[in-house]
């Protein structure tokens, strides 16, 4: 790993961008930490340049809490090299949704499991750097993302004691088998109108996770519109399992 800028915010964190090979990344750790704080891994869709403002706000949060924070950037987001069978897919994906069709299996399969087989081992390579600073420790939990990298980190990752997940983004149904091996406690977010979510497959997802602590988020509005209230219900969930 490899810092290559840094600044104080206003509120007091640090914020430090870093490289890991080709994948770059954000740490924001707190103003004040006398001791290796918990860290929480911050997925998002991709492209860390637009995500920002978002990303940034959430690592506040978790600063707040005495929490450090974490994300990088996603295969084939910002300036990172495009696959072309991707871009396919997600053109694919568009054309359904926009003439309001149904979104075909084998779509949501090009898209999406190629980015979780080559962004899951990236997060980990993540983490094993992240965990080497002093001042970081554990426990380690994950929130937000394309739920299907979250599903697939909760199975291998036994290092993630928590998941705070979105579930909106399509899930291929063959990952149905991995959220029943999922055991870690769970907090799912589901807009209830998000425009581009199929909200039954989201909730036959929720049902399938294997957590016996598992809880379901429902809230009216769009993608967009999750509620300012979540926020502090994920800060609170994340310390009921990360201390």
């Amino acid at each position: 790993m490899e810092f290559t800028a840094e600044q104080r915010l206003d509120d007091g964190v640090l914020e430090r961008e870093f490289a890991l090979g080709e994948v770059p990344g954000i740490l924001w750790t707190p103003g004040s930490a006398s001791a290796p704080a918990p860290l929480i891994l911050l997925g998002h869709p991709g492209g860390l340049p637009r995500m920002y403002p978002r990303l940034v706000a959430r690592a506040r949060h978790c600063a707040a809490e005495g929490y450090a924070a974490a994300t990088i950037e996603l295969p084939g987001g910002g300036d990172r090299p495009r696959s072309i069978a991707a871009e396919e897919a997600r053109a694919d994906l568009h054309r359904a949704l926009a003439a309001g069709l149904p979104v075909d299996d084998e779509i949501v399969d090009r898209l999406v499991l190629p980015l979780v087989e080559k962004a899951v081992p990236e997060w980990r390579a993540a983490l094993d750097a992240l965990l080497s600073l002093p001042e970081i420790g554990g426990p380690v939990g994950y929130a937000g993302g394309v739920i299907a990298i979250g599903i697939r980190l909760a199975v291998v990752e036994p290092r993630i004691s928590a998941a705070l997940l979105f579930a909106g983004s399509f899930v291929p149904r063959s990952m149905f088998a991995e959220a029943r091996q999922v055991t870690i406690p769970l907090q799912v977010l589901l807009q209830w109108d998000d425009e581009g979510n199929d909200r039954q497959l989201a909730l036959d997802l929720f049902d399938a996770f294997g957590s016996t602590e598992k809880t379901l988020h429902a809230n009216l509005g769009g993608h967009t519109g999750v509620p300012q209230f979540e926020g502090e219900d994920g800060n609170r969930f994340f310390a009921r399992h990360l201390r």
